[in-house]
């Protein structure tokens, strides 16, 4: 099966592919990046189904409908298959073929019941691999291999997958019967006992909760460091790491010779075999051999490792608050989770009572950081633990606290009662310092004093956590067009002039009108743009394939029609963008000339070549037709080449966009800064953007296209060139800006308008006032209603 049939779209199924603009696409593709159940919500990126295509090449695929619902019955949280194929098998029930999907919907009930460990990380590669070994209509390894090929060559060919087609009753046949495993595992137990072997060890038996392993912990460390909440904590571990000098493991003596008789032995090899028994005669050696009369050297038996409880004490009193805390909990993390460390530990805040909590998860260690208790000092706490919760010898005791509470004599004196059990004592500062010391047959050791560079390992916080990969989140929606222009894209289709209007195609799928003026306003600072405009968006994700030659015009309802020619295939078509009814011809067999170009005049389309009597209409009303003409019409060349004229004033109208959203704040200098770009005013009545150049200090955080600061103000994203902005204080206007990265911009409401001519509709409206009004009232008054918030 080629790629383009594997990955079919069709009519009321599903599943349907889909384009989230704010996530950049895999390969340099962007468009139908998202696969989707119509009218619920995500089941997986493109990149990522992908990536579980590439795993399974080697046993084959299965049918593309039915591992996407697996896919999506393996996720979290709320999914529904039921009534999508419920709909799915209603609609293309007719005639002989009755189609029932309970069978497959009680299956997929049975893989959302599966335990989470048989569903995470290779896990999950496993499972699919189990549940499809048998499938039936799987593709083969070397068909899906070459499909993997020619996807990772032209990504862009799943552009005509997207296009949905009818079913038909087949094609559900084929996704249904793969989802009909209820007779090969009739139970959810029968899944995990037939991954049984296969799964990750760490994760059979579901024991890979316990996350044991030394890549899991430094996966952990990671976490804590790029986590805003928990960075200052996560960034010490590490450099605590490199210095410390605590033994991670205990060994008894064992039975160890020491010397003497006690070292010699009748058994043993005869390399151990002492010298003077091979100066006896023969018969008397091998005598003495055989009744173990002969001396050997004893061996020495390894020393066996002690089990100790390792317990952590955590000192959360007044003296304790601060950079010292962050230092306790980082050496507590450390010990924990360090690479050589295999004891189990638990770890206790000391504070007006002893309470139990767990480091081991990020969520964990943020609650645990907000721990202060009212008390001065923990000397009642830390009695309390010994003398009543934990008298048992076998556990071994690390105690953190700042230094200056070791001067309480009440914290002292308990520390020496229990010296033989609190085993290690670390005292923290607040310039970074940490102490260790180990009891040591009652006498307290200083083992060695780390000094961590505070400033420099918390000089760059990571940034506030964005959630554009969260598949859950709703997009915003957003109008079709803004009070002001959209920017016109440098990337075209094909331009066009139509009744005197101008009009272009964009590499988008987008229909826009524009329009060129010498009229303008300020001929100073925009004079730039004294003829060029930007646009208006007419249709958005037009049926289109980006080739080939295209001419627009309106039929008899104002509708507009779209003709597309593409002389390599020999098809010539007609779109009607307001109704999407469509019409092709194959031209194979008329014999056209390649160098033919498609045109408009006169209420019809040809093919035409000035130097060639002969030509070819196209109906613009109805299906599409041609209608061969002999005799050369100057008329038509002479019009032709007026309108080639007059469309070639459109180039260089294009500016370049910002449209990869990814980061919004606002820099030290107090300016908004949109994915590394500077909003700011180089001179008077202007705005403009440019490479920013300084550290942020307050970050928005993503949701898909809005980005929120924390005091609720938005700005919401659009990809096609526009910024839209909501103030906290209700008293401040939605306005909005464009979102180019050359040139002048401007500032708009829906009532107001100022700067550049270039984003002003050409029957508008609005107001014009000067820029620096503009940007005092709106966009001053909106950055400084976060700066002030919580001030």
């Amino acid at each position: 099966m080629e790629l383009k049939a594997y990955f079919q779209s069709y009519e009321n199924y599903f599943w349907e592919w889909k384009t989230d603009e704010d996530v950049p696409g895999d390969s340099g593709y962007h468009d139908h990046n998202l696969i989707s159940v119509p009218g619920v919500g995500p089941i997986a990126y493109r990149h990522y189904v992908m990536e579980i295509l590439k795993e399974l090449q080697p046993q084959g695929w299965p049918p593309f409908g039915a591992l996407l619902m697996i896919l999506y019955a393996m996720q979290d949280g709320y999914v529904d298959f039921a009534g999508p194929l419920r709909r799915t098998a209603d609609f293309y029930s007719m005639g002989n073929f009755e189609f029932n999907a309970e069978k497959e919907i009680e299956f997929l009930e049975k893989i959302k019941a599966l335990p989470a460990v048989y569903k995470q990380k290779q896990n999950r590669i496993v499972l699919l691999q189990t549940l499809f070994k048998h499938a039936h209509y799987r593709i083969s390894p070397g068909s899906a291999a070459l499909n993997l090929k020619i996807y990772s060559k032209r990504p862009q060919e799943l552009s005509a997958s997207a296009e949905k087609q009818h079913a038909g009753p087949s094609i559900l046949n084929r996704d249904l019967n793969a989802l009909d495993l209820n007779e090969a595992f009739p139970t959810v137990q029968s899944i995990a006992e037939a991954m049984k072997g296969f799964i990750e060890p760490e994760l059979d038996d579901e024991v890979g909760q316990q996350e044991t392993t030394t890549e899991t912990d430094k996966n952990f460390i990671k976490e804590l460091t790029e986590d805003p909440k928990t960075f200052q904590v996560g960034s010490l571990v590490k450099r605590i790491w490199s210095g410390l000098k605590i033994p991670m493991r205990h060994l008894s003596p064992g039975q160890q010779p020491i010397g003497g008789i006690s070292d010699m032995t009748n058994k043993g090899d005869f390399n151990r075999m002492l010298l003077s028994e091979f100066a006896h005669e023969d018969e008397v050696f091998m005598n003495r051999v055989a009744n173990n009369e002969a001396l050997y050297i004893q061996r020495e038996i390894p020393p066996e490792e002690n089990i100790f409880e390792r317990v952590i004490l955590i000192d959360t009193s007044l003296r304790n608050w601060g950079t010292p805390k962050v230092l306790a909990f980082a050496s507590a993390i450390a010990v924990i989770k360090h690479p050589k460390a295999h004891s189990e530990c638990k770890v206790f805040a000391l504070g007006q009572t002893v309470i139990p909590i767990s480091l081991d998860h990020l969520e964990g260690v943020i609650e645990n950081l907000n721990q202060v208790s009212p008390v001065l000092e923990v000397s009642e706490a830390l009695d309390r633990f010994f003398e009543k919760q934990h008298t048992e010898k076998d556990i071994e005791v690390f105690f953190i606290t700042h230094q200056e509470n070791m001067m309480d004599e009440k914290v002292q004196r308990i520390v020496h009662q229990n010296r033989d059990r609190l085993k290690f004592l670390v005292t923290t500062s607040s310039d970074g310092e940490i102490n260790f010391y180990k009891h040591h047959k009652g006498a307290r050791k200083h083992i060695q004093k780390i000094k961590l560079p505070l400033q420099e390992l918390w000089a760059h916080p990571p940034r506030q956590k964005h959630s554009a990969g969260d598949s859950n989140a709703r997009r915003t929606d957003l109008p079709q067009n803004y009070p002001i222009l959209f920017p016109a894209p440098i990337n075209k289709m094909a331009q066009f002039l139509y009744e005197g209007e101008f009009f272009i195609l964009s590499s988008k799928k987008q229909l826009l009108k524009t329009y060129l003026s010498d009229n303008y306003y300020d001929r100073h600072s925009y004079d730039y743009y004294k003829t060029y405009h930007g646009c208006e968006v007419l249709f958005e994700n037009i049926s289109v394939k980006p080739r080939g030659q295209f001419a627009l015009a309106k039929n008899r309802q104002q509708h507009f029609i779209l003709c597309q020619y593409q002389p390599d295939k020999k098809l010539i078509s007609k779109l009607n963008l307001n109704t999407k009814e469509y019409s092709e011809q194959n031209l194979t067999g008329m014999n056209i000339p390649s160098s033919y170009e498609l045109i408009y005049f006169g209420k019809s389309f040809y093919l035409h070549h000035p130097e060639n009597p002969a030509y070819y209409k196209i109906n613009i009303d109805g299906n599409i037709s041609l209608e061969a003409i002999t005799g050369k019409d100057k008329t038509i060349e002479k019009n032709n080449t007026k309108a080639e004229a007059e469309v070639a004033k459109l180039n260089g109208s294009g500016l370049r966009i910002i449209n990869n959203f990814h980061t919004i704040g606002i820099n030290g200098y107090e300016n908004l800064v949109i994915s590394g770009n500077e909003l700011y005013s180089a001179s008077e009545n202007t705005l403009t953007f440019s490479k920013n150049k300084f550290d942020l200090k307050i970050f928005a955080e993503q949701h898909k296209n809005k980005f929120t600061f924390p005091d609720g103000s938005e700005i919401i994203t659009d990809h096609r060139g526009m910024l839209i902005f909501r103030s906290s204080n209700k008293g401040i206007e939605e306005f909005f800006i464009p979102s180019t990265a050359s040139g002048f911009l401007s500032l708009s409401t829906h009532t107001e308008f100022g700067g550049s001519e270039y984003y002003l509709p050409e029957h508008a409206l609005l107001k014009v006032k000067t820029m620096d009004e503009m940007c005092e009232r709106f966009l001053k008054a909106f950055i400084e209603q976060i700066l002030n918030y919580g001030a």
